[in-house]
């Protein structure tokens, strides 16, 4: 089984080189439609590396999924963990939109050109990458021991209802790490091109984009807080929950510059993600119940939930913003009217 954890490991360097050495080697200003090319790219990715879970899973390559689940009790074929895996990588791929919010803001705060912030984002998901690997190892070991699921799922319904009724977002820009770096090591007052750090004076110095760098770091950080016990909901095979994070991450900077010039337009967005993190906890408290009255495919009908609970903020937004453009239209109508061809 190790093989296939360094294969994967290995599968995933390679596209990140692929990523940054060769299609984004030149530092530009990331357009909408070429950020939608590439987040389906990543998307498809995900999708398609389902058809090699199924098939280790289903005849158990180099012992894979051998051992039973900790969550549901049952040995992971391959049906159960292509589900297993798609859930996990929906619901983390949700999570991350919330996470994009927090990065667009502190972008803006921080003032990091456009075409520099492919490279901050390339950079800060390569650590979180790092983060979320320490992450769920120590979960794999926490869940172990059954209270720590049912702490992690009364979490997440907290979490969740906590989001529900926020009504300022964080301030990323007045996080204590950025005080206390600042007030360590010095940084320069201006950007210095793609550069993290730069020698003026004799001495190396740290720009405004690796403090950016820092906050993308940080934020992630916070985020993987709810990503992970959310993750450990849906199953606790360490292989499916790596993986699906990690797809979700991969797609994280694409997925930013496809929705961060459209963020105001599903404000009801956050909501549903909100309501997806109580789901998950219920479901994480119910599991041995919802098995008994679903039966073995309820994590399938999870998946269904899910995507009922994000397509509903979605048209939710969307429709929201069509009344407004009508009621818009409506308000200046008459002014429209009173417009003579003496007064053109």
């Amino acid at each position: 089984m190790l093989w296939i954890w360094i294969g994967f490991i290995v599968f995933v360097l390679a596209l990140l080189a692929l990523d940054l050495g060769v299609f984004h080697r030149k530092h530009h200003a990331v357009k909408t439609r070429e950020a939608l090319v590439w987040s389906g790219v990543w998307i498809t990715l995900a999708l398609l590396f389902s058809v090699f879970i199924y098939f280790a899973y289903q005849n158990h390559w180099l012992n894979i999924g051998t051992t039973p689940d900790l969550i549901d009790g049952e040995v992971n074929h391959g049906r159960e963990a292509v589900i297993k895996y798609i859930t996990g990588y929906v619901i983390e791929k949700s999570l991350s939109v919330d996470n994009i919010f927090v990065i667009a803001l502190l972008f803006s705060l921080v003032g990091v050109p456009q075409k520099y912030q492919h490279r901050v984002l390339f950079w800060g998901i390569l650590g979180a990458l790092a983060m979320r690997g320490v992450m769920i190892a120590l979960g794999a070991e926490l869940v172990k021991y059954h209270w720590v699921i049912w702490v992690f799922g009364a979490f997440l319904i907290f979490t969740g209802i906590k989001m529900l009724f926020a009504k300022e977002a964080h301030d990323p820009s007045r996080s204590p790490v950025i005080t206390t770096i600042r007030r360590i090591l010095p940084v320069t007052d201006t950007f210095h091109e793609h550069h993290f750090l730069v020698r003026q004076g004799g001495r190396w110095m740290l720009t405004p984009l690796a403090l950016a760098l820092v906050l993308v770091e940080t934020t992630d950080l916070i985020f993987a807080v709810d990503s992970i016990p959310a993750i450990f909901a849906i199953t606790a095979d360490p292989f499916l929950v790596f993986t699906s994070n990690i797809f979700a991450m991969l797609g994280l900077r694409s997925l930013y510059f496809a929705l961060a010039g459209m963020m105001d337009k599903f404000r009801y967005l956050k909501a549903a993600l909100a309501v997806v993190l109580v789901v998950v906890g219920i479901k994480m408290l119910s599991a041995h119940w919802l098995k008994a009255h679903l039966g073995e495919g309820f994590n399938f009908y999870l998946l269904g939930v899910v995507f009922i609970v994000l397509a509903t903020g979605v048209v939710a937004s969307l429709w929201a913003n069509r009344g407004e453009r009508r009621q818009s239209d409506t308000t200046l109508a008459p002014l429209d009217d009173q417009i003579t061809p003496r007064q053109i």
